[in-house]
């Protein structure tokens, strides 16, 4: 009804119209920052450019799609770089090894076998993060900061710090298809924009037709309201970072489709770019807000600001600088659309009043 109120008898006074523009910042700042590399970076708009940045978005997004259900709950998950390191790894050692079981022998796997393998493990690491979190009351920053290193001290030790190269399957196992996941296309499109696609369409069903949604808004919203209404806030809890666990694997199996390669240190900072995509498409650092759809928004404004800086010649220490004030900035442009929403709210009361 505030909504509604804000449109109708609010619409034209100046604060309704600053709060449109803000609740589209993230729309905005995409076609911005579009038009800017379009202009001043040579062949960003060339077909081979579209697609390499494609790609790079849907790595970011995965990721921020699942740091979303986890901020909206009231959270954090510094974790999930490491995971997506550790998942590499294991596709890796899996794709070149199998699993070792004595006098000679070992099981090999199809590609299949292996994606699913590598997504049990990101689960399991965000079951654990969730673990220490609903029963061991450890804060979500803490627990997934000690299981992001426990993820990269795996990783390394797994081979000892060194590359598994060569990752192009073997047809007499099945899994000469592995490559494909990251190199493959279909009808054009890259297979990682189709994982996206399907991704995408999951969690915004969930956020949105669900009462696991309704569950995690209310969780993050007022965790002791919701869990005084009957919402089971711990297996709540356990979903998101569950959740972002999986979309992490998702991302070490892709980067390492694409690279034929697995390196212990992939995925370094990459929950920065990920928390940032998720506050820059409008995600509440506070919990309980947030959006799929501005998410995905906010993952193709990282995406194309990385890319373009990097065409562009900028420097890598420029490109942390400026990727900082866009988390910075966007938190601060959420504050100010949360007092402004508030101002048209009693506006609209008062309106109604009159």
């Amino acid at each position: 009804m505030t909504d509604m109120t804000a449109n109708g008898a609010g619409a034209s006074s100046p604060s309704a119209t600053l709060l449109l523009i803000l609740k589209a910042r993230t729309f905005i700042a995409l076609i911005l920052v579009f038009v800017f590399f379009s202009i001043f970076a040579p062949n960003f708009l060339s077909a081979a450019n579209m697609v390499i940045m494609s790609k790079h978005v849907a790595l970011n997004a995965f990721l921020a799609i699942g740091m979303t259900f986890v901020i909206v709950s009231g959270g954090i998950d510094l974790s999930v770089g490491s995971i997506v390191g550790l998942c590499g790894m294991v596709a890796g050692y899996l794709l070149l090894n199998g699993i070792d079981i004595g006098l000679g022998w070992s099981i090999q796997f199809n590609t299949l076998e292996i994606c699913l393998m590598v997504a049990l493990v990101g689960i399991a690491i965000g079951a654990l993060n969730g673990f220490l979190i609903t029963k061991l009351n450890v804060a979500p920053f803490i627990a997934t900061l000690g299981t992001l290193y426990i993820a990269r001290g795996a990783a390394m030790l797994s081979s000892d710090g060194k590359t598994f190269p060569n990752l192009s399957g073997n047809a007499e196992y099945g899994s000469q298809s592995f490559r494909m996941i990251g190199s493959g296309d279909f009808l054009g499109v890259p297979i990682s924009i189709w994982m996206l696609i399907a991704v995408g369409v999951l969690a915004a069903y969930i956020a949105r037709r669900t009462p696991l949604g309704r569950f995690i808004y209310a969780v993050g919203g007022n965790e002791r309201a919701a869990g005084l209404s009957g919402v089971k806030v711990t297996q709540v809890k356990y979903f998101v970072y569950m959740f972002s666990g999986f979309c992490a694997a998702l991302v070490g199996i892709i980067i390492s489709s694409q690279l034929v390669a697995a390196h212990p240190a992939t995925g370094d900072t990459f929950e920065l770019n990920a928390i940032a995509a998720a506050v820059l498409g409008g995600t509440s650092m506070s919990g309980g807000r947030g959006r799929i759809g501005g998410t995905i928004v906010g993952a193709f404004v990282i995406g194309v600001l990385s890319d373009g800086l990097v065409m562009m010649g900028v420097s890598a220490f420029w490109q942390t600088v400026i990727k900082g004030l866009v988390i910075i900035a966007a938190v601060v442009i959420d504050q100010a659309q949360q007092k402004v929403q508030a101002k048209v709210a009693l506006q609209a009361q008062a309106a109604l009043g009159n």
